[in-house]
């Protein structure tokens, strides 16, 4: 039986974790690990709410303690855990805040609240151990569009591409690195880049998640080199635009959308190091990994390789349990190199041309001025794209200097029918614009048009 180690550390008294600048070991870590396993029910699966980090990581080791499967959902709304109870009878939630409020009759898992002072037994505690085959958590497709849909990660899949990503990312070089991260850990690319990073790699995790531009550089600039920033294009595009000097990092990662060229040649000019982008799905966990500033090719991490069929691009190799039909147009330099087109659902057809909005979206936010926009289908469903709209936030711009500098830049074809201007987009905590949250929009911005007329 292969087993793989909870964390990879240079012993109990190194620092495993930080909470307002103050360290916490690794021998506290694995005491608070074996003190909430103590406390957990007996239930098959638990659902891991907690916001701090250090919180949600003992909760996810405690759990795999007593083989428990976390289920880590696309949001905590009411709804969404009552779906949870329906699907998982043994379903539980460990949260360290107060939890949602019952929608209407129908019920929600019960609930344990993280101890604020866990009780420790006597005499220290082994790192555990947990064999490779042991189902360790259920990441969910964002629910973006239709309901969402479980993607079961054992242990040794989490560790595989770990090491893996450690190595192509070169983590070796950053011992005891401070890790900081903007992204939620619930999600897949939180829970691959910044939990299992700082397990596997010896990082020390920042229990913080700063989201707002000025909150991301203080605490990027408390933490003690080096420091490891994990983020996405939309933080990235508002933190360059900070006038001052920003903090020195030793590495950024950034993932959940496409970055541009333009912006990872900044993004390494102005944090001084290098950035890497990583590819990924919660149906896989992570793929593949490039240096933006240098090429737009894509190399996949060690032990994955890609195949294509008439099907599309599947995904295969150790860290992925089973093969994986990908969402993405890819073009395939050979098993292990790839270009990548645009995702399949955002591809358009427009009097007879194809392009995607990606394609789209990139020569908007390029637009010197542009701090954030995005192209979307015009009706409810997705599916007629016979025009486009497009909305953009640009406070110094106005909307006939954006579309003059977009007809410079795309097809005559494409160029969005209207073009809103809007204060912010309602973009969630990845940077991504569910599906449902940009037909309200639509909705809000066609009441206040019937109501002016």
């Amino acid at each position: 039986m292969i087993e793989h180690e909870l964390l990879r550390t240079p012993g109990p008294d190194s620092i495993f974790a930080r909470r307002a600048g103050l360290p916490i070991t690794v021998r506290t870590f694995l005491s608070d690990v074996a003190a909430l396993s103590a406390l957990l029910p007996p239930r098959g699966h638990v659902v891991n709410l907690c916001r701090d980090r250090y919180r949600f990581a003992v909760g996810f080791a405690a759990a795999l303690s007593h083989r428990q499967i976390s289920l880590l959902p696309p949001h905590d709304s009411a709804g969404m855990l009552g779906q949870l109870l329906l699907d998982y009878p043994d379903v539980y939630c460990l949260t360290d805040h107060p939890p949602p409020a019952a929608a209407g009759a129908a019920p929600l898992p019960p609930t344990l609240h993280y101890p604020e002072h866990l009780v420790h037994a006597g005499g220290g505690h082994a790192v555990p151990r947990f064999a490779a085959e042991q189902p360790a958590v259920v990441l969910f497709t964002s629910g973006s569009t239709g309901r969402p849909r479980p993607h079961g990660r054992t242990w040794g899949e989490l560790v595989d591409s770990a090491l893996a990503a450690g190595r192509r990312l070169d983590i070796a070089s950053l011992p005891a690195a401070s890790l900081v991260g903007t992204v939620p850990h619930q999600h897949s690319y939180g829970l691959e880049s910044i939990i299992m990073l700082a397990l596997q790699h010896g990082l020390v995790l920042h229990t913080a998640r700063p989201f707002y531009p000025a909150d991301i550089l203080a605490e990027v600039a408390a933490s003690p080199r080096p420091r490891l920033l994990v983020t996405t294009p939309v933080h990235l595009r508002v933190l360059l635009t900070e006038p001052h000097p920003l903090p020195e990092v030793g590495l950024v990662l950034s993932a959940t959308a496409p970055l541009s060229v333009e912006l990872a040649r900044d993004a390494e000019a102005r944090f001084a190091c290098l950035l890497h982008e990583i590819y990924g799905c919660s149906e896989a966990g992570q793929i593949a990994a490039r240096r933006t500033a240098l090429t737009e090719e894509w190399r996949c991490l060690d032990g994955i390789a890609l195949r294509q069929d008439a099907a599309g691009t599947w995904a295969y190799g150790t860290p992925i349990a089973e093969e994986t039909l990908l969402s993405d147009a890819i073009e395939l330099k050979d098993s292990e190199r790839f270009l990548l087109r645009g995702r399949i659902a955002d591809l358009v057809n427009v009097a007879g041309k194809r392009t995607s909005l990606t394609h789209l979206n990139h020569h908007l936010t390029a637009i010197e001025g542009v701090l954030d926009g995005a192209f979307v289908t015009s009706d409810d469903d997705g599916k007629d794209v016979s025009r486009l709209m497009a909305f953009a936030v640009a406070p110094g711009l106005s909307g006939e200097e954006i579309m003059t500098a977009l007809r410079l830049r795309i097809d005559p074809a494409f160029l969005p029918r209207p073009l809103h201007m809007v204060a912010a987009l309602p973009r969630n905590t990845l940077g991504k614009l569910p599906r449902e949250d940009v037909i309200r929009l639509i909705a809000r911005i066609r009441r206040a048009t019937d109501h002016e007329t």
